[in-house]
């Protein structure tokens, strides 16, 4: 069983690195937290079904992130990419200062950890949860520089 801990381990670790590269960011706490607060935000705007397609195909110690703190119930619709970009400064706490400059920021962060997840969910599943939120989102979070 040790054997399979270190496997998801080194999947989740994988994964950080390479979100760590679209961030331009070696602060491993920043890299994780900026995850964090994306994945909590981006899960509150999915369907129930839609964050459940998405789980299945990341690597298993990144499903544990996306899962912390989740409610069934804590589903919302938002209308503006600013909604989005308020929640995950929410999200993100006290150390939001640290890890955003500003707007622009933001939405490189949320861009840089849909690039990294599209490296591990099909195109077409991430195609389908983003396809749920509002089209003006969708726009945003689709030109990326990453």
């Amino acid at each position: 069983m040790l054997f399979e801990f270190d496997r998801y381990a080194a999947k989740g670790n994988e994964f950080l690195n390479r979100l760590g590269e679209n961030l331009q960011s070696t602060d491993r706490a920043h890299t994780a937290r900026v995850l964090r607060s994306t994945f909590r935000v981006l899960r509150n705007h999915l369907t129930f079904e839609e964050s459940l397609h998405l789980l299945s195909q990341l690597p298993m110690v990144i499903k544990a992130v996306y899962v912390d703190g989740w409610r069934k119930g804590d589903h919302k619709k938002i209308k503006t990419i600013d909604d989005l970009l308020i929640e995950i400064v929410r999200e993100d706490g006290e150390n939001a200062w640290k890890d955003f400059g500003n707007k622009d920021d933001i939405l490189d962060a949320v861009r840089a950890v849909i690039e990294t997840m599209r490296l591990y969910v099909s195109a077409e599943e991430m195609d389908q949860a983003l396809g749920t939120l509002p089209h003006k989102v969708q726009v945003m979070l689709e030109e990326s520089d990453i």
